[in-house]
């Protein structure tokens, strides 16, 4: 490739500063026409260029389509994958900013999900069609080849990561470990968007190295929390309730959004703790049985 052709935006070149007016420096685009010279404005420079110096800059085009240098250098390279934010959103789709003087264009097409300013995500970064640096979201290969085994990790420990792709099967994250952990449709229960990071608990550890994960608490802790959800339920209701550990698994699943086994565990906890009583299909309140039903 000759140094003319990598002279085009999204390329990171060592210029010669020429010449210099009010608005900065000029750097020489190496055509023999100074007409070509490329403007490094002075806002655009981290300390004072003089002429005659060699410098490092980031190319990219002005408002007006011109060539335009900054000393603002980006942090990723062009085939790199990186977690970062969304500026900006526009009717063709939205711009992450990756170091650079400005921000790096993400199409509609390119996109998982519908990112909004202030998220972040996982992108890469190449060039489109025309030759203009954009980035993606797919980015699922990229980051299986950059994922390490998981080591000293067992279940019930917790992991920290960022989402990066969804499928029918679930979500999958990039931990910080950089280990690739599937959180599955069932072990879901706040569905997240994205590039949001989670913390989430292992179940297990395949022969991978690869993590399986939910956003279930351990069982002693579900066990409280559908424990307050039923007395929640009763104390709403005067003490008394129509359901049991006799009741049919759907109904418990539509009134109590848990299942049977766990609606199960939850009444045996109430129960042992002397705060419910359980008859003829019935759940009571100790504090409030109503006569008729004592």
């Amino acid at each position: 490739m000759s140094e003319k052709l990598e002279l085009k935006p999204g390329n990171i070149v060592k210029l010669t500063a020429v010449r210099s007016n009010d608005l900065g420096v000029f750097l020489d685009a190496r055509t023999g026409r100074t007409g070509d010279d490329i403007l490094l404005h002075k806002a655009q420079q981290t300390r004072e260029v003089t002429v005659g110096e060699e410098v490092e800059v980031y190319l990219y085009s002005d408002p007006k389509g011109r060539l335009t240098a900054s000393m603002n250098l980006p942090q990723m390279k062009e085939g790199q994958v990186a977690y970062v934010m969304v500026i900006n959103n526009s009717k063709d789709g939205a711009f992450v900013d990756i170091g650079a003087e400005r921000g790096i264009f993400l199409p509609f097409t390119e996109m998982r999900g519908r990112p909004r300013k202030g998220d972040k995500i996982w992108v890469k970064l190449y060039r489109d069609k025309s030759g203009r640096p954009a980035v993606t979201m797919k980015v699922e290969d990229d980051l299986r080849k950059a994922a390490k085994p998981a080591e000293n990790v067992k279940p019930g420990d917790l992991v920290t990561g960022s989402v990066y792709n969804e499928t029918e099967q679930g979500v999958f994250i990039f931990t910080k470990e950089r280990n690739i952990a599937l959180l599955h449709q069932l072990e879901i229960i706040n569905p997240p968007k994205i590039g949001e990071e989670l913390t989430v608990r292992v179940t297990y550890v395949r022969e991978d190295g690869r993590l399986n994960v939910t956003q279930r608490p351990l069982k002693q802790e579900a066990i409280d929390d559908d424990a307050e959800v039923i007395m929640a339920m009763l104390k709403a209701r005067s003490g008394q309730i129509p359901y049991s550990d006799a009741s049919a698994p759907e109904i418990i699943k539509e009134k109590f959004k848990m299942s049977k086994s766990a609606f199960k565990r939850a009444v045996g906890r109430l129960l042992k703790a002397g705060l419910v009583r359980q008859e003829d299909g019935w759940l009571y309140l100790i504090e409030d049985i109503p006569d008729g039903h004592k």
